[in-house]
C-alpha cells in the first residue's frame, strides 16, 4: 500500500443539528450511549491500517479536542500520529475556514511529504468501512480522485452530491444537492444499470457521493492551490471531473449521513432492534471510544424492552422501551420511556449536590420519579423534575425554547436544560 495520509473534517458548525450543537460541534454529538459521532471515521481508520491522520477542527471544538487527546493515542514505536489542525489565523490568511476544501487548502504545508495519497473523510457519519479495498479500487482504475459512493431513495436525493458513472466506473456527471425535481429525475440511475453493479434494493436508485474522497497528493495540491473553490461537493469535484480522471467506488453498506435531529434520531433508534443494520457488537471490528471504568448498570425491578443501557446508568421500578439509556444515566421510579434516546451524565451528581440543587428548586441529574417520556432526544447532564411529561401533546412539528426544542415532532431537551416538576410539553 502506499503511503496515505488521512485528513477527517471535523469543523462543521451542524446547524441542522441544533440543539446538541449548542455547546459543542457535530462529530463530538454522543451517538448509541457512550460513542461520538468522531469515533466512527477514527475507528474506521484504525482498523484500515492508517495511522497518519490530521483532524481539522473549527466550532466549539473544545469537548471534541478533549474526547481525541483522552482517547487516542498511538505509541512510539510506530509512525503513527493523530494531529488537531483548529482554524487559526496566520500572516498569510486572516480568515477562517470557509468550507471543505478551504480548510484543507489551509493546512495544505502540513500534508507535504505525509503521503502518496490524500484520504479525506466528514467526521459526522456512521458507517463501518475498510478503506484498504477502497486505495486498491483508487490504485486499480489509476485515478486521479475517488468517490465512495452509496446508494439512497429518491427521496433523500436532494440532500446529497449524486453522480453517474460509466462501464469503467469513471464520474461522468455530479450533481451537489439537486433542490428541483427535475434535477433529481435527471440524475436517477436506472434499475438495469444498478443490478449489473451489484445493487440489490434498485428501490434505491440514485448514487450519492459519502464525502469520502481519494485524492493523488499532487492532484489536490494543483485543484486547490490554483483555484479559490471553498467546497469539495459544490466546486472542486464538478470542476475535476472534466479535466482528470475521477472514478466512483460503490460502497454496499450501511452507511448514514446525521445531518438532521429527525436522521439523528432515528439512527440512535434503529439500534436498539433486535438486528440492527449498524453492528456495534463486531469484536473483529470494534468502535473506539474514551475508556471511563464505569460501574455496571442497576436494575431495580424494572421491565426493559428493545433497549440499549450503557454502564453507570441506575433504574429504578420503570418501563423503558426501544430506547437508549446513555452512560450515568439516572432514571426515577415509575417512569415510562418509550422511543427516546438518554444521552445521560458526564458525571455523577453528588448527593451533597442534588440536595442544594433541591433546596433552590432545581431537580437532579437525570430523570425524575413518575415521568412519562415518548419519541424524545434528552442531552447529556438534563435535569428533567418528577412528573414530567414530554409527550407532545399538542402535536408539534417544530417549535423552539429555552427549555427544549421540538424538531419534526421530536422534543429535544439540550444539555444541561431544566425541566421543572410537572411540566407537560
Amino acid at each position: 500500500m502506499p503511503d496515505v495520509v488521512t485528513v477527517v473534517l471535523a469543523g462543521g458548525q451542524g446547524t441542522r443539528l441544533y440543539p446538541l450543537t449548542k455547546i459543542r460541534s457535530k462529530p463530538a454529538v454522543p451517538i448509541a450511549g457512550r460513542f461520538r459521532l468522531i469515533d466512527i471515521s477514527l475507528s474506521n481508520c484504525i482498523h484500515s491500517g492508517l495511522r497518519q491522520i490530521f483532524i481539522l477542527t473549527q466550532f466549539s471544538s473544545e469537548s471534541l479536542h478533549r474526547h481525541i487527546f483522552l482517547t487516542y493515542r498511538f505509541d512510539d514505536f510506530s509512525k503513527g500520529f493523530l494531529t488537531i489542525l483548529s482554524a487559526q489565523q496566520t500572516l498569510e490568511n486572516r480568515n477562517w475556514y470557509q468550507g471543505t476544501a478551504d480548510a484543507v487548502r489551509q493546512n495544505l504545508f502540513f500534508l507535504r511529504g505525509k503521503g502518496d495519497l490524500v484520504l479525506i473523510l466528514s467526521g459526522d457519519h456512521l458507517y463501518r468501512m475498510d478503506y484498504g479495498k477502497f486505495i486498491d479500487f483508487h490504485l486499480k482504475k489509476r485515478a486521479e480522485i475517488s468517490i465512495s459512493v452509496a446508494h439512497v431513495s429518491s427521496n433523500e436525493a436532494s440532500d446529497f452530491g449524486l453522480m453517474k458513472l460509466n462501464q469503467s466506473e469513471r464520474v461522468v456527471s455530479f450533481f451537489e444537492k439537486p433542490k428541483t425535481t427535475a434535477d433529481v429525475a435527471r440524475m436517477k440511475i436506472p434499475a438495469g444499470v444498478l443490478r449489473r453493479m451489484g445493487v440489490k434494493n434498485t428501490a434505491k436508485s440514485h448514487l450519492a457521493s459519502m464525502g469520502v474522497y481519494l485524492f493523488n497528493s499532487q492532484i489536490l495540491k494543483k485543484l486547490l492551490e490554483r483555484t479559490a473553490s471553498q467546497d469539495f461537493g459544490r466546486e472542486v469535484i464538478p470542476q475535476a471531473i472534466d479535466q482528470h480522471r475521477v472514478c466512483g467506488f460503490l460502497f454496499n453498506g450501511y452507511w448514514r449521513d446525521i445531518g438532521t435531529i429527525r436522521s439523528f434520531y432515528e439512527a440512535n433508534i434503529e439500534l436498539t432492534q433486535p438486528l440492527p443494520k449498524f453492528n456495534f457488537y463486531d469484536e473483529d471490528r470494534p468502535i473506539f471510544t474514551h475508556a471511563r471504568y464505569l460501574p455496571g448498570s442497576k436494575i431495580l425491578a424494572s421491565e426493559i424492552r428493545n433497549s440499549i443501557l450503557c454502564e453507570g446508568s441506575i433504574i429504578d421500578r420503570s418501563k423503558i422501551s426501544d430506547s437508549i439509556i446513555g452512560i450515568r444515566s439516572r432514571i426515577g421510579e415509575n417512569c415510562r420511556i418509550e422511543r427516546t434516546v438518554v444521552m445521560g451524565a458526564d458525571y455523577f451528581e453528588a448527593s451533597e449536590e442534588a440536595e442544594r440543587c433541591k433546596k433552590i428548586g432545581i431537580p437532579p441529574i437525570g430523570i425524575g420519579a413518575g415521568c412519562e417520556i415518548r419519541n424524545a432526544i434528552i442531552d447529556k447532564n438534563a435535569r428533567v423534575g418528577n412528573g414530567v411529561r414530554l409527550i407532545n401533546a399538542m402535536g408539534v412539528k417544530d417549535e423552539e425554547t429555552e427549555q427544549y426544542v421540538i424538531r419534526d415532532g421530536i422534543i429535544v431537551v439540550p444539555k444541561l436544560a431544566v425541566i421543572p416538576d410537572s411540566t407537560i410539553i
